[in-house]
């Protein structure tokens, strides 16, 4: 399937990012919510991946905004994750849903590309479950998101 140059960009960006903050994940005890710390381990991995400057920019804006929101983005998560514990949940899941509720809450993408791409994410790098629990959650995430615009 044939992309367009910026969407394909992007992908490459929430990969990038999506492998930051699994190794950031990985490398930290205790909750998310350190930009700074997001910030340095972003320019320290960044020499391993090629990305033209605006996909890096990209990929550092995604990696230093779930780092902020972490908390927030959790909670999110949570809410919609029944039965399911952020820290029990695989590493890869749990930060493809981060990175997918960063954007679905705090960017104007469209929340089916949001949402096409976690999946996607899923797929690559997650296992077997791992795109149907993803496509779920965030969807759910998407849909009260609406649901609490239209209320406003």
């Amino acid at each position: 399937m044939k992309t367009a140059k910026g969407s394909s960009s992007r992908h490459r960006s929430r990969e990038a990012a999506l492998q930051m903050l699994y190794a950031i994940d990985l490398g930290r005890r205790g909750p998310t919510g350190d930009a700074t710390r997001a910030e340095e381990v972003f320019e320290s991995v960044c020499e391993n991946f090629e990305l033209p400057e605006g996909a890096r920019a990209f990929a550092k804006e995604l990696v230093t905004g779930v780092a902020a929101k972490g908390p927030v983005l959790d909670a999110e998560i949570a809410r919609h994750a029944q039965r399911w514990r952020i820290s029990r949940m695989a590493a890869v899941d749990r930060n493809v849903l981060r990175l997918g509720a960063f954007e679905l809450l705090y960017s104007d993408a469209p929340a089916a590309v949001v949402i096409d791409e976690a999946v996607e994410l899923a797929r690559r790098f997650g296992g077997e479950r791992s795109p149907g629990f993803v496509n779920g959650i965030l969807d759910a995430i998407a849909r009260s998101r609406r649901g609490e615009e239209e209320a406003s």
